[in-house]
């Protein structure tokens, strides 16, 4: 009788780890995928929250309304 090689007894059988290491595959080929489009979205919301810290504060936001002296173009 000739013996198989490269062949798994129970290839044919499904097996409850493979869903779940087919998940987690998946996530990592779609982070892979989509590496700059995700790092992009969260340097954009990190910058954001950081300039909101900034501008919530009331000595940083009188640096951003009001120009120290000079010609004032905004009447406001």
């Amino acid at each position: 009788m000739a013996k198989r090689v490269g062949m798994n007894r129970d290839s044919g059988s499904s097996r409850k780890g493979w869903s779940l290491t087919a998940a987690v595959g998946n996530i990592f080929e779609f982070f892979r995928l989509a590496e700059f489009e995700i790092l992009f979205f969260l340097f954009l919301i990190i910058a954001f929250l950081i300039f909101k810290d900034l501008t919530s504060r009331p000595e940083y936001n009188q640096l951003l309304v009001k120009k120290p002296g000079g010609v004032d173009l905004w009447p406001y």
